[in-house]
C-alpha cells in the first residue's frame, strides 16, 4: 500500500524554513524500492550506467504513482503549471525581439518564470528554466556567443528554439525535483555516492526520457496554419494564422495542462508504465 507524501512544509534546500526538520523525503512502498536499489548501486559495477537508469526510472514511477494517487503532492501540479503559463507568455515576447545576448534572455526567462516560492517544487521550477535553457543552447549553435552577436537586433528568436525551451521545460520540472529527492537520499544514507554524482546523472536521463511527451508548440501551429490555408473559410483562424508570434504564445498557452499531465504522469496513457514484474525492482 502506498502511503500519500507528507504535507510539505515551506522550504529552502531540504530544511523547513524556521526550523531544524531534515527533510525525509517521499514515502511509499515503490519510493522505498527505488531507495534500496540506489542504496546498492556502486559506479564501478558492472551495467552501472543501465542499472542507473533503471533507477532513474524506478524514481519517475515512484513519483507518477504518488501524483495519481494526490495530484496535489508536493506541489508540482501547481508550480508546474504555473511556470509553464508564465513561460508561454514570455515565449510571446521573445517571438518579437530577443534580448542582446543569450545570458540576457536566460535571466529574463529565470526572472519571469521562475516565481519566488520556497518549496522544493519552486525550486525545481527555477532549476528548470536553467536546464531548459542551457540544453536548448546545446542544441542550437546559432545561440553560441559569435553565431547570437551576428543574428541579434530586431527579429526574435525561431519558433524551433522557443519550442525546444518549451518542451525542455517541464522535462525538467520532474528532472530537477527528482534531483533534490536522491540527492537528499545520497547525503543522509548514501554518502560513499557523493562523487558518482548519481543525481545529476539521473536528472539528464529523467529529462531526455520526459521531453518526448511533452506536446510541442510549433506543431500544434503548423496544424493550425495547413487547416486554414486548406479550408480558408474561418477569417479569425486566418488572422491568427498570420499572428505567428501570438499564435505561438497563446498555442503554448493552452497546451500547459497537456504538457504538466503527461510529465507528471497525470494523463495515465502517457505515464511510465509501470512493470508488472517484481524482478524489475530487484537489484
Amino acid at each position: 500500500m502506498v502511503l500519500l507524501p507528507w504535507q510539505e512544509p515551506t522550504v529552502r534546500g531540504a530544511t523547513a524554513m524556521g526550523t531544524s526538520t531534515k527533510w525525509k523525503g517521499p514515502r511509499g512502498d515503490r519510493w522505498t524500492a527505488a531507495r534500496r536499489r540506489l542504496a546498492r548501486w556502486r559506479p564501478d559495477q558492472r551495467d552501472a550506467d543501465r542499472r542507473l537508469e533503471e533507477i532513474a526510472e524506478d524514481h519517475v514511477r515512484a513519483l507518477h504513482e504518488t501524483l495519481r494517487a494526490n495530484p496535489s503532492a508536493f506541489g508540482l501540479l501547481n508550480a508546474s503549471g504555473t511556470g509553464g503559463v508564465r513561460l508561454a507568455k514570455v515565449i510571446g515576447s521573445l517571438a518579437r525581439t530577443r534580448p542582446d545576448t543569450w545570458d540576457e534572455a536566460v535571466g529574463r526567462l529565470a526572472k519571469e518564470v521562475s516565481g519566488e516560492g520556497g518549496t522544493l517544487a519552486d525550486a525545481a521550477v527555477r532549476r528548470a528554466v536553467a536546464s531548459a535553457a542551457r540544453q536548448t543552447r546545446s542544441r542550437h549553435p546559432d545561440l553560441s556567443p559569435s553565431s547570437y552577436s551576428q543574428a541579434a537586433g530586431g527579429s526574435g528568436f525561431a519558433s524551433d528554439i522557443l519550442c525546444d525551451l518549451y518542451q525542455l521545460f517541464f522535462a525538467n520540472v520532474v528532472a530537477e525535483f527528482l534531483r533534490f529527492v536522491v540527492a537528499e537520499q545520497v547525503k543522509l544514507a548514501i554518502p560513499v555516492l557523493i562523487a558518482a554524482d548519481p543525481e545529476g546523472r539521473m536528472a539528464d536521463w529523467i529529462a531526455e526520457q520526459l521531453v518526448e511527451l511533452v506536446p510541442s508548440p510549433c506543431e500544434e501551429t503548423a496544424e493550425v496554419r495547413e487547416l486554414t490555408e486548406a479550408v480558408n473559410t474561418a477569417e479569425s483562424l486566418g488572422e491568427a494564422a498570420e499572428d505567428s508570434t501570438g499564435a505561438l504564445s497563446d498555442i503554448a498557452q493552452r497546451l500547459v495542462p497537456k504538457a504538466v499531465g503527461r510529465v507528471l504522469g497525470l494523463i495515465a496513457d502517457e505515464a511510465i508504465e509501470e512493470s508488472d514484474s517484481e524482478g524489475d525492482t530487484a537489484a
